[in-house]
């Protein structure tokens, strides 16, 4: 065991296999999540679905994934990642397999709910475990890799989708992926404990919801991460139809620049964590750190945005979409960060809270493109116009956000929480 700062945690390798299960995880997550976007023209073929339709599928995952981030953290809270991770893996690993099983409209939505509800518990009880396992000048680079390893998961996937597609159907591909989560969750079962040594704090009793949600910083958190995911889910699900219908490229092509915006955004994530220390150093706050890239990264986002649907080369609108994308992901490891500041040993109930929150921005999104793209016969330009205002929003929340004090929690005589 090693002793930092008065806390006991594991030695630093146990903690480096840690943060690479975490990793492996969110590569995993986006594979799952992004591969359906990537083989959309095909499964619109065969169940014949139209764009509104093909909108209803994507927001399904939206809105259960949304409606299942709160939860999950707080059954974290409560017994612990280990449990909790296992068990929604095995979970959603199920219902990738059955998404290759739809036979028609709803039977997709159902499926595509369904796994949603099991990928929903993924990042907060990450987070979870970064917060009682990792010494908090660990915590940002660890948060810096993690999302690198989400994006550039995200990234690969359209490459990896059309590989499997030279060989298998959609059908069985969906078999195939699913087969990566049960080996994670055999895996990550066996090795890890949740409790990391004499340091860590117990479960935590009951929740302090009107704390939580009466607070006016968590609400300046959950609304920026919304506009996060608002204009980021375009990229993990329309791009490809965006790239093939209005800027005509094929699906090979189209493969390799849907994943741009998804590597550039791991690098702004991995990027974020690798600076703010000497950042931090430089303007001598956390606070003033997190801030600085939230301004620059929601504000750079939204203007790239408006770069990318006026350029007529698709490559030059790519990199600058992808530009958007690494602005996009600065805020990335700050946010988070800010739920273990906040909620201290609720850390999970308030990452549970901001990420649902957040992707109750990214089930709205592919809604309202569905949406738009059918009534305005396909006007692309009009759904990144729009993305780039919400984006924006975020800047102005982060104004009077304070990122890194905890809650003020009252304890009653007896010791338990309001």
């Amino acid at each position: 065991m090693e002793t930092i700062d008065g806390r006991t945690y594991s030695p630093k390798r146990q903690r480096r296999f840690l943060i690479a299960f975490a990793m492996a995880l969110a590569v995993i997550t986006y594979i799952d999540r992004i591969s359906i976007a990537q083989a959309q023209p095909l499964i619109a073929s065969d169940l014949k679905l139209d764009k509104i339709q093909m909108g209803m599928v994507f927001s399904a995952f939206g809105w259960a994934y949304c409606a299942f981030e709160l939860p999950s953290g707080v059954l974290g809270d409560r017994i612990g990642s280990r449990n909790v991770l296992t068990r929604i893996v095995l979970w959603w690993s199920f219902f990738t397999a059955a998404t290759g099983q739809a036979w028609n409209f709803a039977s997709l939505v159902v499926m595509r709910a369904l796994f949603g509800i099991g990928e929903a518990g993924a990042f907060p009880n990450i987070n979870r475990t970064f917060s009682l396992c990792l010494p908090p000048a660990e915590q940002n680079w660890a948060q810096g890799f993690l999302w690198l390893a989400a994006r550039w998961g995200g990234a690969f996937t359209p490459y990896l989708v059309v590989f499997a597609l030279r060989y298998v159907d959609w059908r069985t591909m969906f078999f195939l992926f699913a087969l990566l989560g049960v080996v994670w969750a055999v895996w990550f079962y066996i090795w890890f404990r949740d409790e990391p040594g004499s340091g860590a704090p117990s479960h935590p009793p009951d929740v302090p919801w009107k704390a939580i949600f009466g607070s006016r910083q968590i609400w300046l958190l959950l609304i920026p991460y919304f506009t996060s995911s608002y204009g980021w889910w375009f990229y993990i699900t329309w791009l490809p139809s965006y790239l093939r219908e209005a800027r005509h490229v094929e699906l090979e092509q189209g493969a390799l620049l849907a994943g741009l915006p998804l590597f550039m955004g791991g690098l702004g994530s991995f990027f974020c964590g690798g600076i703010s220390g000497s950042l931090t150093r430089f303007t001598g706050s956390v606070a003033a750190t997190r801030r600085l890239m939230a301004y620059i990264g929601y504000t750079a986002a939204a203007v790239l945005l408006v770069v990318a649907a006026r350029l007529e080369n698709p490559l030059h609108a790519m990199l600058a979409m992808g530009a958007a994308s690494f602005a996009n992901d600065l805020v990335m490891p700050g946010a988070w960060g800010a739920c273990t500041d906040l909620g201290g040993k609720y850390a999970g109930t308030v990452s549970g809270a901001m990420a649902g929150f957040g992707n109750a921005g990214g089930a709205v999104s592919p809604l309202i493109v569905g949406f738009l793209l059918q009534w305005t016969n396909n006007d692309w330009n009009l759904c990144i116009y729009i993305s780039a205002a919400v984006y924006f929003m975020g800047t102005i929340c982060w104004a009077f956000l304070d990122p890194v004090t905890p809650l003020v929690i009252e304890k009653t005589a007896e010791g338990s929480t309001r």
